[in-house]
Formats: C-alpha cells, sequence, structure tokens
C-alpha cells in the first residue's frame, strides 16, 4: 500500500471535528515560524456572498500586477482548488511538500500533549506555508466558519476587512439571532483597520459600527456610501454604473461588466469596488478593476454549464427562445433560505414562466423548510437526492417534503443517478437547475462536464441503460 495523498492525510484530521478559536493555529503558525506575518492580507467574512467578493478582489489584485493569493472552502471539484495564487491552484506536488511540512510540526505539537488542530487549521497553515514558498505579497483569505474563533483570525492586522451580507446559517455554532452571528463575524474586525460592510440587516450593522467604533477601525457602509444603477441583466453576468463618495472624493465607474449572474452579484461587486478604493496600501487604477471584475468567476454560483443559444458553451448574452431545443442546465449552490431567495430571485428574472426541472440534496442541519420554500416556487417537478456528507438530509425525507408542498417529486439518492434521470427527461424542461449542498454541486458538475456536456457531443439521454433508478415518491405516496 502506498503513501497516502495530502489530501488524504489532511482529511484524517476531520475526526477532531469542526472547533473555533485560535490557540491551536497559533501554536502551529509561531512553530512554522509565522509566515503569515509576512503577508498583506484582504480578509472576508459574511453568510453569503463572500466567496464571489474575494474573487472579484483577487482578480483585481492580479490585473493590477500583485503576486496575489487567494484562500477559500469548500472546493467544488478538486481539494487543491482551495488554495490558489496566480490563476494557478496549488500543485500536488506543492501540496505534498506544504503538508509534510506543516504535519511534521502537528506530530510534535500532539507528541507534547497538545491539543491536535482540525483540518481547517491544518488546511489554512498549508496556505501560509505555500503563499510564503511562492513569495505572495497580498493573499485574500475568505473566513471558513464565523470570525471571530476562525483559523483565518490569526492575522494581525489586515489591509482591510470586508465583512458581506448576514443571515441566518451554522446556528448551532454562531447563535440563533442576527444579533449573535454578526457579533462573531465582526470578530475579525482589527484595532485601527478599515471595514467595509454591505448588510440590509439594521441589527447587523449596528453590531458592526459599535465594533469598529470600540476599536477605532473605519467603518464603510457599501449600501450608503456607493450605490449602482444596472443597465442589463443576463445569466452569465451583468453590466452595471457605479458610484460613490468616499473620503470627499466622488468616484463613478460607467458600463462596468461581470460575468456572474444574478442582480445580487452586482451588490457583492460593488462591496468589492468599494474596499479597493478605500485601502490604501495597493495602487489599483479603474481600468484593473474593470478588467478583474470582468474576469472573476465563481465555479457552483449560478454557473451556466449548456446555453441552447451557444454552439460553443461560451456565455450567453441575452436569453432568446431555445436555440437546438435543449434546456439551459444550471448549478447554483444554494445552501441556505438567503442563498436560495437570491436564486429565486435570479431565476425570476431571466427565466420567468419557464418550466424547471429542480434537482436538489440538502444538508439536514441546515433550514430545510426556509430553503424549500424559496425552491418549491422555482421548480416545476423535482429529483430530491443526497451529498455525500454525515450531515446528509436523506433523498426519502427531501421528497416528502417537497411532495408535501404540492410538487411531484422523485426520490433518487444516489447523484450520479440523479443526473442521469434528469438528463434523460430535460428535453420536456427549459432549464436544469442543480442546487443545494457544495457538496453535491462539485460532484454533479464534474459528473456532467465529463459525461453529457461535451464540448461537440452535447447528451440529453442518459446513456447508461442498465442503471436501476427508482422514481421515487410521488402524489400517490
Amino acid at each position: 500500500m502506498g503513501r497516502k495523498t495530502a489530501e488524504e492525510r489532511i482529511g484524517e484530521f476531520l475526526r477532531f471535528g469542526s472547533r473555533l478559536g485560535l490557540e491551536r493555529i497559533t501554536e502551529l503558525m509561531h512553530r512554522l515560524g509565522d509566515p503569515q506575518d509576512d503577508l498583506e492580507v484582504i480578509h472576508i467574512a459574511g453568510t453569503n456572498g463572500k466567496g464571489s467578493t474575494s474573487r472579484y478582489i483577487y482578480e483585481t489584485l492580479i490585473e493590477a500586477g500583485y503576486n496575489a493569493g487567494i484562500y477559500t472552502s469548500p472546493f467544488i471539484e478538486k481539494f487543491n482548488e482551495r488554495i490558489e495564487a496566480g490563476r494557478h491552484v496549488i500543485s500536488d506536488e506543492d501540496l505534498e511538500e506544504c503538508t509534510d511540512v506543516v504535519l511534521e510540526k502537528v506530530s510534535q505539537m500532539v507528541d507534547e500533549g497538545m491539543e491536535s488542530p482540525t483540518e481547517f487549521e491544518v488546511v489554512t497553515a498549508v496556505a501560509f506555508v505555500w503563499f510564503k514558498k511562492i513569495g505572495c505579497n497580498v493573499a485574500v483569505l475568505e473566513v471558513g466558519l464565523g470570525g471571530r474563533g476562525d483559523s483565518t483570525n490569526i492575522i494581525k492586522k489586515p489591509v482591510i476587512t470586508v465583512i458581506t451580507s448576514i443571515s441566518y446559517d451554522h446556528m448551532d455554532r454562531l447563535g440563533s439571532t442576527i444579533t449573535e452571528i454578526a457579533s462573531e463575524k465582526a470578530g475579525i474586525i482589527k484595532k485601527g483597520c478599515p471595514v467595509v460592510v454591505s448588510t440590509e440587516r439594521e441589527a447587523a450593522l449596528k453590531v458592526f459600527s459599535d465594533k469598529a467604533s470600540e476599536l477605532g477601525a473605519p467603518l464603510y457602509d457599501t449600501r450608503k456610501l456607493a450605490s449602482y444603477t444596472i443597465k442589463e441583466l443576463r445569466p452569465g453576468g451583468s453590466t452595471f454604473d457605479y458610484s460613490a463618495d468616499i473620503g470627499g472624493s466622488h468616484v463613478s465607474m460607467n458600463g462596468i461588466e461581470i460575468s456572474m449572474g444574478g442582480e445580487h452579484q452586482v451588490i457583492n461587486a460593488a462591496e468589492a469596488i468599494t474596499a479597493l478604493l478605500v485601502q490604501d496600501r495597493f495602487d489599483i487604477s479603474e481600468e484593473a478593476i474593470r478588467r478583474g471584475l470582468g474576469k472573476a468567476k465563481q465555479p457552483g454560483r449560478f454557473e451556466i454549464l449548456y446555453d441552447p443559444n451557444e454552439d460553443a458553451f461560451e456565455q450567453n448574452t441575452h436569453v432568446s427562445g431555445h436555440g437546438t431545443g435543449n434546456p439551459w442546465v444550471i448549478i447554483d449552490g444554494a445552501h441556505n433560505q438567503d442563498a436560495a431567495k437570491r436564486l429565486r430571485a435570479a431565476m425570476g428574472q431571466f427565466f420567468p414562466g419557464r418550466r424547471v426541472l429542480f434537482v436538489c440534496g440538502i444538508l439536514a442541519d441546515k433550514d430545510v423548510s426556509g430553503i424549500l420554500d424559496e425552491f418549491t416556487e422555482i421548480g416545476t417537478d423535482f429529483v430530491a437526492t443526497e451529498p455525500e456528507n454525515e450531515r446528509k438530509l436523506s433523498a426519502y425525507e427531501l421528497a416528502k417534503a417537497i411532495n408535501s408542498r404540492g410538487k411531484m417529486v422523485y426520490e433518487i439518492p444516489k447523484p450520479k443517478d440523479a443526473a442521469a434521470l434528469a438528463m434523460s427527461i430535460a428535453k420536456g424542461y427549459d432549464v436544469v437547475l442543480f442546487t443545494g449542498s457544495l457538496y453535491l454541486i462539485g460532484m454533479i458538475r464534474k459528473l456532467l462536464r465529463e459525461k453529457y456536456l461535451i464540448k461537440g457531443n452535447v447528451c440529453f439521454d442518459r446513456p447508461d441503460k442498465d442503471d436501476s433508478i427508482s422514481a421515487g415518491i410521488d402524489e400517490d405516496d
């Protein structure tokens, strides 16, 4: 039996669960020489939107000529996606080397009777070691969970702190009220470091304002300082005008184009622009902002895998009928109620009145009822399946909940079978939408791109004729 891969070795730390607190990561990083202290960091937290906002800022930094890195979670298809720099994910070789370095120090800690770091803490340490190795001069760090006790919060003095939307998620860990959740997110605000926020919730805004005032951190509220006017909304992106009054200066940028769909992405882009304008550590031109925002894409977030109006799988410029007669195929990781609301809004903008086949799988510890309230307003018919995660809601329980809302639903536990069924009946719909847990979306994305949506050989007919697929429950059950 050969040596385990870095991913397998890191995965062994999942047995320690997800434990907030900075004691373990602080000790581990000290033993590694505190490479994080040599980084300029833009630190980003939030319930929804932090991944896209991180990507907008990261791409802009690259366009401005900086050797920028980005650390995000979870990955969609491959573990290496979590750590990236210069638009290249960490190589397998570098991942192995940096993991060896980190795990050597972890072993020392455990041998000395200390508490073992968690899986997320180990990955965070690997990211810092790699950024140091390749000479990154700035890193965009996306908080994994909460903020105050998240391992990324080991950063002492970020260039700027960004907090995106706040809503109900991870309530077992972060609190049951918006105030409690916002308090955890506010834990990344540092003394004297500017913070940019964007939330409609007054309770959350008060928490951020109070914390910033306490720490002497200048606070910039994107929704009050900046405004945007949408010129065009497309499934594959938008065009908008941005204006803001910051530090006594008026800034105006017209005709900004982004490549991620939905009005919520315009909001995320506006916050990213505000953050880039507020910081004073990096020289960022308007052209760099335009190019960076235009290049930013976030896999698994309202991602169009097939557009029937385009022959070459390129992003569409408009929605106009059915083109080849095939349906649109879209994936979106709407894993909590606020994300589901945004998905519902985007589908209403781009595909009003269309027949939508909805394939979904959800984690049991999420607000299943709230998520389904949104999903069932979008979907015509449903396929209930299961993410490959121990926290999954069973396809049977999900199908029952969907059926109780008056929708026809197939119960297909295995994601590959759910995808096969969906693609075999897809031509009866205008859109096939795969959504729910990101643990599901990554597997589906890989499967669809390798088996069904191959350039020049698109398949809307299940090739695995021998698959045994049960239709599950419907109105008669």
